[in-house]
């Protein structure tokens, strides 16, 4: 009976120092994590990166390297959208999601932040209509493939660090610390074949140049490759003019969805139109 007193008092005893630990938990400024050394996002950075995002109630936004989660929570009280953070540390974890109750937006859903444990290269995130970075050079670039892989139109934020050689649709400077913004591009490089409504249902040969959000290219016009002017590229939204044979400038916008584009256009005197495009 005696034996079994003591074993039972050792596991209350372990459970109070373990519980006391663990309320004693914070994180230090410059503490090893997998990839990364945990380093704070200023607050009016945090607030300035979801600003370029416009996040809103509509957005699910995801930080990965969430740290003490200051910016899901950010995402969640200010924003009012769902957000997520991916932590590696299961210690800033229950610390984030902590703050999160602190803040009063702890659970899932709109308006609500949660941190979960998880491996950044091991997490499935295309889901997210947002994404948020705090890592380094490197792992943005091992990201990469992953970011430009998602949704057409799906908002990048990185404080501090590029993509490299694709560039930011929006550099924000903000006490000597950048905020970088790029808008997921669709894939449209290659051959298309396009079709106008309204212009007696001419058929044209597109091919368009790629290299992320920039692109260019040319319509044959006969044994002509006429070359195109203000092509353009944001997310989904696709536009682009070219002069026809008899000097007349045709402007089109439009959507790509996957395999095909449509649109409208319309020229010069006044003449408009639907056009739709099917890759090749």
């Amino acid at each position: 009976m005696a034996h079994y007193v003591r074993s039972a008092a050792f596991v209350l005893v372990s459970f109070f120092v373990a519980a006391a630990a663990q309320a004693q938990f914070q994180p230090q400024v410059g503490q090893a994590g997998k990839d990364v050394i945990w380093v704070p996002t200023p607050d009016d950075v945090v607030e300035r990166m979801l600003t370029m995002a416009q996040v809103t109630p509509q957005d699910l936004v995801m930080d990965l390297g969430a740290g003490d989660g200051k910016i899901a929570i950010m995402a969640a009280r200010k924003f009012r959208a769902r957000a997520i953070g991916i932590e590696y540390n299961p210690e800033m974890v229950k610390y984030a999601n902590a703050n999160a109750k602190a803040a009063g937006v702890a659970g899932e859903g709109v308006g609500k932040a949660v941190i979960r444990h998880g491996d950044i290269f091991a997490t499935e995130f295309s889901q997210a209509n947002v994404i948020t970075l705090y890592l380094l050079p490197g792992l943005n670039m091992k990201l990469r493939p992953q970011l430009l892989s998602m949704r057409p139109g799906t908002r990048v934020v990185s404080h501090s660090f590029s993509m490299d050689d694709w560039e930011a649709d929006e550099i924000s400077t903000l006490d000597g610390r950048r905020a970088y913004f790029w808008v997921v591009p669709a894939n449209v490089m290659g051959s298309w074949s396009l079709e106008m409504q309204g212009a007696g249902g001419q058929k044209l040969d597109l091919t368009l140049e790629q290299a992320f959000q920039k692109i260019s290219g040319s319509v044959a016009l006969g044994a002509m490759q006429a070359g195109l002017r203000a092509a353009r590229l944001r997310g989904a939204a696709i536009g682009f003019s070219y002069v026809d044979q008899a000097a007349l400038r045709r402007d089109f916008t439009g959507q790509v969805n996957g395999s095909r584009m449509e649109g409208s256009f319309r020229d010069e005197k006044g003449g408009e139109g639907r056009w739709s495009a099917t890759k090749k």
